[in-house]
Order: C-alpha cells, then structure tokens, then sequence
C-alpha cells in the first residue's frame, strides 16, 4: 500500500528499527533513535543492495519518489545507482581542486615539455595573453563551472579592440587547453572550445614575408648601415643578408657552432626547422640527419669574428638578449629594427630569406643550390629530402659572390650587381668553369672585389668599388658633424692644447698653491678658460711677467660677465695695426699701455660694455700692494 503524507508524518517508533514499504522499493526507515530516513532497496547483479535517499522531513515523500524515479532510471542503464553517487561525490571534492588557475599551470608545463628552446617565445607569449585576457575572467572559477559562454566573451573582448590574430591564437590555445582538461580531469565530457572558430571574425589579408627585389636592396643596406640602434641588431640583419639562416636559428647561434677555420657555420639538427617532420613523419633517427651546414662569406666571418671578440663570460648566445646574457635575442628584435628603418609592412626578418632566394634566381644560379642553402626541401618531389648538408663548396662561391654583389649594390652599382653570372670574383673561379675546378675556401685575406665585363657593352664598376667592411662604418655612413659641432670640436682641440695648463700643473711651475692659484682666478688676476665639466685650463704664456701684466690690465678693464674666451681670442687673433701679430707676440715694455687700449677699443668695437679703464700705474699699485699683503 502506498504511503501518504500523514502515514509518513505519523509513523512513531517502536521498541525496534522498521521500515514501512511505500512501492517500487522504496522504504520509510524508522529507527528506534534518530530520525526518520528514506531507502530505496533494489537488486544490482543479483544482490540485494540499499540506497539512502535522505532524512525525513528534509526530503518529502514526493521528491523521495522522484529522487527513486532516477535511480531506478540509472539501473535501467546498467549503473549502480550508489556508485553513481560516490562519483558525483567525489567529482564534487576534486572540483574545488581542479580550479583553473591549477590546471593552467600542469597544461602549461606539459605544453613545455613539448617545445623546443626555439620555441620558447610562444611559451612566454601564452602567458602574457592568459594573463591580460583570460585569467580576469577564469582565474576564480573551477573547469566544472566554465561555460562557452565564458570563452565567447573573453574571444570577442579581444577581437573587439581590433586584436584579430591574438583571438586566432587564443582559440588554438584554449582548444589545446580543455582537450588536456576533459582527459585529466574527472567528470569533465565535453571541451567549451571545440567549435568557436564558428564564430571567429575574418582575419584581414596579410602579405606573410613581404620581401624586396634587387633594384630596392642599394637603399636598404644603406639605411641599415646608418642604423642608430645597437649595432648588434644591425650586425644580426646583416649576417641574416650574408647567410640566409632563419631568425630562430641566428638568434639561438652558439660559438661552438662556428668553424671559422674552415669558414663554415654548422647549425646542429635540434635547431632546424625539419626536425620535427623528419623525426615523426619521416620516422628518422636523429642521428640519421646531418646538421644544417652553412658557407660564410669574408663579410659573414668578419662580423662573426667581431661579435664573438665582444663575447662575456656569462654570455651564451652569439647575440644575447637585453635583459640576460643566458638568454638569445628577442624574436621581435629584428623586426623592430626594420619597422624603425621605415621597412613596416616592406620587409621582415624572414622576409629576407625570400629576398635573398628570388635574387639568387634571378641571378641564374642553381635551384638545388639555392634550396640547400636555404634548407628548403629538395625540389626533386621523388627524394623529397633535406640537402641542406650538400652542395657546401658550389655554395660558398655562391654566397661570396652574394656578398661582394651587396657590397656593390651599397654603393649604387645597380646594373653590374644585378648582371646575370657576370661577376667574377679576384681569387674565384667563374661560374662556367666551376665543373671543372673545385672551388676554393675563402680566406679572411681575400683581395678587394674586382669586376670582369664578360661582354664589351657590359658596365664597367669604377675602381673605386671596394668590398666593403662589414663591422666598421664606411665613410658615407659614418654621421656627420654640424658646424656648431665643428666648431665645438675646434674649441675642444685647442682646449686640450699642451700650452694650456691644469691648475694644478700651473701652480707648480710658479711655485704657489693650488688654492692660492684659485683665488687668483677669482680675483681675475689670471685668464683661465672652461668648458663643460673639464677641469680650468691656463694658458702657459702668463707665466712671461710681461704678459701676466697685459692680461691683468685687460681684464680689469672688462665687466666680469665678459667670457673669459672672448678675451682670449682678443689676445691672441693678430691685428691690422699690429703688422698682424697678436698682442701677446708684441708686447713689449714701452707699447704696454698702447696694447691694453687697442685691446679696449677692440671690445668696444664689438659692443661689449667695459668698465672705466685703469691705468697701467693703477694696476701696478695694486698688484704691489697684492704681494705685500
């Protein structure tokens, strides 16, 4: 017989624990002491098992009957009804541990595990993104309690400030992230980022690698040798225009890669590009794949040997970054530096790659060896193999010809660089007769770049073509001065000039304290000249009494905010009346007094104000009565 609410609300308890039978196994516990229970008894593989539905009058007898409905629902699909519940349980118990934040982090350091320290940008990229964009939304809630709603609101803030290529990257990252997160974590059956590139915005058209042609290289490689930013920058732009390495495999150079006896740069297998592929889907051991060799141009070598000269103790990489010498250049770096060029949306680091890959083309040189040098795939689709081991001798002929037509086309020789094969090189042989002869190592020493016409309407390069230092500034890129530099420069020389002494050094020769030259000074005695920070200079020729008197009439004779330069020049420019001497070259006893007014009308006639003037007998009275004090 079914129970009611009254018969359930009037069951007393007796001298024993009983059970009063609603339908469908489920049971109303009354036990002897406590309260009042719900059961639900069913049979599981052929045992009898009991199921707690809850007290008494917490649970209702109707939402006992429901809460039965569902169990008996579960068994109807095979599943213990009690076990269910210690699994939802304990997923319960595992939620307040699996929050995001916790399982950010073991993703993000599995994720590690599976990039190389090439890659270490986009690990460091992944969480400023999360940090700036996801965690203010996430960072408090459990996996359990994300919803794609959550994830549709952070990808469309981002998208709404115009940041299209950030979102595309957010949504990969968060597809990877609860893909790791339904496999690790209990009770979590679907991923919230499966499907929102359905709703993704268009990314604009972008020209990936802009790349420039010969005829625009004259004014790239002369911006970049007036490049004002650190010279290393400029020095990795121009290895990346002499090699045609890839930006990771520059920035992550070691010294132990360089063999510069053989002018060679060995870039070892964990630093290519291929490695993946040929190790997973070649299914290659990666001892069965040869490094990445590399031919260097004198031009490379020179900046190679320069950068490895300026190497430090803590340093690492053969262009450290700006913050630790442990680590490599940062990956933007270099494009930065072109953007600061004015090569935005022009030019990029691995833009110049396919620069130097269409010039080579161009220039009729062999696709193969272009490939190999460029570590591109082998254009023979039947081996489909890496050669970038192969070819190294054909290659460096190759690039030093590269080299010297750079050093050309810095200096505006347009034409003869872009001739096809024409170019022969002092010390190398010809292209036509590179089957024959095996091409030889290039040595630092190599003689300057000499250019043969193949043909007699062939331009000829002017002597004055010169193969071009690749770490020093050529002459018209080093900066020049203005001319109030010139002029600062001029007063610095003749500043420094030994007749001009250090106080110090001044003192000595008279025989009188520094301190009591100072006051000397001060008292505007004695002429002494400044500028900047240095310390006072006096000149040498007031140690003649003669023409210590001279220069003590002159500058009695002038207000003291009169610079003391001024008056220097007066004394020492030659005059018309003077046969074009100086006055300090003709003083003498008797033309005193007739110098020191040549010297005042000489102010005057600048329109300099000058105090009343004193006579020569003043000057001696006072100058006697100084050295008797």
């Amino acid at each position: 017989m079914a129970l009611s609410d009254l018969a359930v609300r009037q069951a007393k308890a007796t001298g024993k624990d009983r059970s009063i039978a609603d339908f469908d196994g489920l049971y109303l516990f009354v036990p002897v002491l406590g309260r009042k229970a719900w059961h639900f008894r069913y049979y599981y593989v052929g045992k009898r098992e009991r199921f707690s539905l809850g007290t008494y009058p917490e649970v209702s007898l109707r939402e006992a009957r429901d809460l039965r409905d569902a169990a008996r629902g579960l068994l109807a699909k095979g599943i213990n009804p009690r076990n269910e519940r210690k699994r939802k349980r304990q997923a319960i118990v595992l939620a307040s541990e699996d929050t995001f934040m916790a399982v950010y982090k073991k993703w993000l350091a599995h994720r590690q595990l599976s990039l190389d320290e090439c890659r270490q940008g986009s690990y460091d990229q992944i969480q400023r993104v999360f940090k700036a964009n996801v965690f203010p939304v996430l960072g408090n809630l459990t996996v359990h309690e994300i919803t794609q709603a959550h994830l549709l609101d952070i990808i469309g803030k981002v998208e709404a400030r115009g940041s299209l290529s950030v979102a595309e990257k957010l949504r990969t990252w968060l597809n990877q992230l609860f893909s790791y997160i339904k496999v690790v974590v209990p009770g979590i059956k679907e991923n919230p980022a499966a499907d929102l590139d359905v709703v993704a915005l268009p990314l604009p058209p972008v020209d990936h690698n802009p790349f420039l042609r010969m005829g625009e290289l004259p004014i790239m490689l002369q911006t970049l040798r007036k490049y004002r930013g650190r010279l290393k920058t400029q020095l990795g732009l121009r290895l990346l225009m002499l090699t045609g390495v890839r930006t990771g495999e520059l920035r992550h150079a070691t010294p132990d890669q360089f063999d510069l006896d053989r002018g060679l740069w060995i870039i070892p297998v964990v630093r290519l590009k291929q490695r993946k592929m040929l190790t997973k889907k070649k299914r290659k051991r990666m001892s069965d794949i040869p490094p990445y060799i590399v031919p260097l141009s004198v031009q490379a070598q020179e900046i190679v040997r320069y950068l490895l000269a300026q190497f430090k103790p803590a340093q690492v990489y053969l262009l450290p970054g700006e913050k630790s010498l442990l680590r490599p250049l940062s990956e933007n770096t270099m494009n930065h530096a072109l953007k600061r060029m004015g090569y935005e949306d022009r030019l990029t680091g691995h833009g110049i790659r396919a620069t130097i890959s269409t010039a080579l083309n161009e220039l009729g040189y062999l696709k193969k060896w272009v490939d190999a040098q460029l570590s591109h795939a082998d254009p023979d689709k039947i081996s489909a193999t890496y050669n970038h081991a192969e070819y190294v001798e054909q290659r460096r002929v190759m690039m030093q010809d590269w080299a010297d037509r750079l050093d050309l086309f810095e200096q505006n020789h347009v034409q003869v660089a872009s001739m096809h094969l024409t170019i022969t090189l002092q010390g190398l042989p010809t292209i036509a007769s590179q089957a024959a002869t095996q091409p030889p190592i290039i040595k630092p020493n190599t003689p300057t770049l000499i250019v043969a016409p193949a043909t007699p309407d062939m331009p000829i390069v002017p002597e004055s073509a010169q193969r071009l230092p690749a770490v020093e500034l050529p002459d018209y890129a080093k900066p020049q001065p203005s001319n109030l530099q010139r002029e600062r420069m001029k007063l610095l020389d003749l500043f420094e000039a030994p007749h001009h002494l250090r106080v110090v050094d001044y003192a000595a020769l008279v025989g009188k304290s520094r301190r009591w030259i100072s006051y000397e000074i001060q008292a505007r005695n004695l002429l002494a000249l400044s500028m900047g920070h240095r310390s006072l200079r006096v000149p040498d020729w007031q140690l003649d009494p003669l023409k210590r008197r001279l220069v003590q009439s002159v500058l009695a004779s002038t207000p003291p905010d009169i610079d003391p330069w001024q008056t220097y020049h007066v004394l020492t420019e030659g005059h018309e009346s003077l046969g074009g001497r100086s006055p300090l070259e003709a003083i003498t006893v008797s033309n005193l007094e007739y110098l020191v007014g040549l010297v005042r009308d000489t102010f005057e006639a600048m329109q300099w104000p000058v105090s009343p003037f004193t006579t020569l007998s003043q000057m001696e009275n006072a100058t006697a009565l100084e050295m008797m004090v």
